[in-house]
C-alpha cells in the first residue's frame, strides 16, 4: 500500500466486506438447502433422493458463512483496515457506471450504436482524446465488429433503430 493511500479515508472496511460476503454465501446456501428439501433430501427406499447431497452441501455452506460472519464481527482490527479507499472506489465507479449505462443502451439502440457511444465517451472522458479522433475510431471499431460477427461469422447481435433504418435489422 502506498503512503498516500494509507492516509486516505476508507470507503469500505475489510470487516464490512467480510460480513456482506458471509451474508451472500449464507443466502446462497439457504437457497440450496430450501430447494434440496423441496425436491427431496431424504434417504429413500432405493437410495438418496435428488436433493440429499446438495442439502448437506448447502448446510455446510451456511455453516461456513456463519463462521466467516462471526469471525469478522468479533475482529475489531479488520474494521479499521481499509478494503477500498474513497479514491479507489471512485476509479471503479468511473468504469462501472458507464458500463451499466452501455448495457442498458443496447436494449434501445442496438449493440453497434451503444458501442460507438461507449467507445467515444471513454476515449474523450478518460483518454482525453478529441472528438476528431474518438468518433472515427469508435465507428471503425464497430464497423470491424459488424463485419466480423454479422458478415463473416453469421452471428446476429442485438440491433436497434439505426440498423433498421439501414435495412440491417
Amino acid at each position: 500500500m502506498s503512503e498516500h493511500s494509507r492516509h486516505e479515508r476508507a470507503a469500505v472496511s475489510y470487516r464490512t466486506m467480510e460480513l456482506v460476503v458471509a451474508l451472500v454465501i449464507f443466502v446462497f446456501g439457504a437457497i440450496v438447502v430450501y430447494d434440496s428439501a423441496r425436491i427431496g433430501a431424504q434417504w429413500g427406499d432405493d437410495g438418496p433422493q435428488g436433493g440429499y447431497f446438495p442439502f448437506y452441501i448447502g448446510l455446510l455452506t451456511c455453516l461456513s458463512a456463519v463462521i466467516i460472519f462471526a469471525k469478522a464481527a468479533f475482529d475489531a482490527a479488520r474494521g479499521r483496515k481499509a478494503f477500498v479507499t474513497t479514491s479507489q472506489l471512485a476509479m471503479v465507479l468511473k468504469l462501472f457506471v458507464p458500463t451499466v449505462v452501455f448495457v442498458g443502451l443496447i436494449e434501445f439502440t442496438g449493440i453497434y450504436a451503444a458501442s460507438t457511444i461507449f467507445i467515444t465517451f471513454f476515449m474523450i472522458w478518460l483518454g482525453k482524446y478529441s472528438w476528431v479522433k474518438a468518433v472515427p475510431v469508435a465507428i471503425a471499431v464497430n464497423l470491424a465488429l459488424f463485419l466480423l460477427f454479422e458478415v463473416w461469422f453469421k452471428v446476429p447481435l442485438p440491433k436497434g433503430p439505426i440498423e433498421a433504418a439501414f435495412g440491417l435489422a
